[in-house]
């Protein structure tokens, strides 16, 4: 069956058991993974298991705090395992879980769309934000250089 029927037929599903949207399955997953950092953080991981700072160094712009906050978010949605390791200083790595490399050929399918469709989305933002501001009339008394 064809993606677009595919999803038509199960929004109807959906529609016809008088579906609760705040219960799409969807969205949950997508709340997480389509945050800043954890998409970023589960390729990261999708090779091998990673220390903290091994993470931090390959998401460079992350915060300490973000970086601990968005792991333990992934830890809870059972998609990262993170072990401690009885070293002095204790010393904890983070891997992904059988459900964690469950998302890697999805999220590499949606990593090769997005790849692939990058120019045109920009470009479709472009048109619009032209196409917006030749249409937005002014406020009144907000003209340029109006008095």
């Amino acid at each position: 069956m064809p993606a677009r029927q595919g999803l038509a037929v199960r929004f109807e599903q959906w529609s016809a058991e008088a579906f609760d949207a705040s219960r799409c399955p969807v969205r949950g997953v997508l709340d997480r993974l389509g945050d800043k950092w954890s998409t970023l953080i589960v390729i990261a991981l999708a090779r091998r298991p990673h220390r903290f700072g091994e993470i931090r160094r390959a998401v460079p712009d992350i915060s300490k705090r973000m970086l601990t906050q968005t792991l333990r978010d992934l830890e809870r949605d059972g998609l990262i395992s993170r072990q401690v390791f009885p070293t002095k200083p204790p010393s904890v790595e983070y891997r992904l879980t059988a459900l964690g490399e469950s998302l890697l050929e999805p999220l590499n399918a949606l990593v090769a769309w997005a790849e692939a469709n990058q120019a045109r989305i920009g470009a479709a933002r472009v048109a619009f934000d032209a196409a917006a501001a030749m249409t937005e009339a002014p406020l009144p008394g907000l003209e340029v250089g109006g008095r």
